[in-house]
Formats: C-alpha cells, structure tokens, sequence
C-alpha cells in the first residue's frame, strides 16, 4: 500500500541571505605597485655608473690658480683634463708619493662585475615583488657601498701615509697627504677637496629610492591579492 502526503519543502533563500564567499586570500609580504616602481628606479639608477664619474678631488693652490683634479670612475682614474693626472703624479713625486696607476689598482677590475651583480639583483627584487628579497638586496647594496666607501679611504691612507723618503725632495717631518674622504683639507700649500660626482649622487639616489620602496611595502598593510 502506497501512501501519499505532502512533501516538506525548505524555505527559498534569498540572495541577501546567503552565505558571502571567502575572500581570495592575500599574499604577505608582496610589494604593492608603487613599491615596485621605486625598486625598478633604484635599481636601474646604478647603470648611469657605467658612464658617469663616481668622485672627484681637485687640488688648487697658489701655483695652479685654474686647479687639478682627477676624477674616479667604476673602471679607472682619469684627469679632470688631458693633462691633470701627469701632473699630479708629477707634484706627487716631490713628497715621495706613488704614481697613482689606475691599472695597478685591483678594485676598479672588480668594481664593474659587483655593480653589474648589484643591479641583477635589484631587477630581481622589482620582478619578484617579495619584501624580504628587497630587503636583501638593500642589505648587499648598502653594504658594498660601505665597503667601496672604505676601501677609498684606505686607498687614499695608504697614497698619502706609505711615502718614500728616499726619493722625496720635500720632507716635512709628520707630514701626511692623505686626501679627505669627503669635505676639504689643506695639504700643505694646496687646498684638497673631494666630492661625489654625478655618479656617485645617482648611487646615494639609488639607495634613497629602495630604502623609500620598502617605508612603501610596509606602510601598506593591505598586500595585493595573489
């Protein structure tokens, strides 16, 4: 025997009452667009290193009124002009200074290959869009900065402090010549003066521009979604 009844059917929900889906869940540590923008501009900045002078020292005195000068760049050491370099050389060997011979130093060899790595890196920062790999890469940025920044000044210790007395035809005892790192110096009767060059400003801009990219990422709370 079959039995019939009315069939129990649940209420229509409405569309206001159902359930939201969950949200796509968002991706920690991701860079925002316009911290990628700034990552892609510190890193692209370094290339003008290539091209530009990274520092410059000029000497003036009384003698040279129009002043020398030499301009330090990522491979090699050049006279503001043609002529600059012989004679700072020249007035070097009066004090038993060395030739300064860009071939003879090691690290202007190096320079172009740790730039060329430091802006590979930055691309990758901006492509991979991850905090932690900006993060990484300021930390190696910054510190071969710290190290070239270094490795000038023991540079210019070693030019204006190891001197050959032999050869010296003017002695003053306790007297050094080192060039000042940054700011000016008088060496004896000339005025020293060292400064960043173009190069080197772009460098200090390079390194403004990532630290400003990661204020960005972290000043933004909301990640973009994957």
């Amino acid at each position: 025997m079959t039995v019939s009844g009315p069939v129990m059917q649940a209420p229509a929900m409405s569309v206001a009452e159902r359930p939201a889906s969950p949200a796509l869940p968002r991706r920690r540590g991701r860079l925002g667009t316009g911290a990628t923008v700034l990552t892609g501009l510190a890193a692209l900045l370094p290339a003008f290193m290539f091209v530009l002078p990274l520092w410059t020292i000029r000497l003036v005195a009384p003698q040279y009124p129009e002043g020398l000068g030499m301009h330090i760049r990522i491979n090699t050491i050049e006279g503001l002009t043609p002529t600059d370099l012989g004679n700072i050389n020249g007035l070097n060997h009066y004090i038993g200074m060395r030739v300064i011979l860009p071939d003879a130093i090691p690290e202007l060899a190096l320079m172009p290959w740790i730039l060329a790595g430091i802006i590979g890196l930055g691309v990758l920062a901006m492509l991979l869009r991850r905090r932690a790999v900006l993060l990484a890469w300021i930390g190696v940025y910054a510190s071969a900065a710290i190290a070239g920044m270094a490795d000038f000044w023991k540079w210019g210790y070693d030019y204006g402090h190891n001197l050959d007395a032999a050869t010296a035809i003017i002695k003053v005892p306790g007297m050094s010549y080192q060039p000042p790192l940054l700011g000016s110096k008088q060496l004896l009767n000339f005025t020293a003066t060292s400064w960043p060059a173009s190069g080197g400003v772009l460098a200090g801009l390079s390194l403004a521009l990532a630290v400003a990219a990661v204020v960005l990422a972290f000043r933004k709370s909301g990640a973009e979604p994957v």
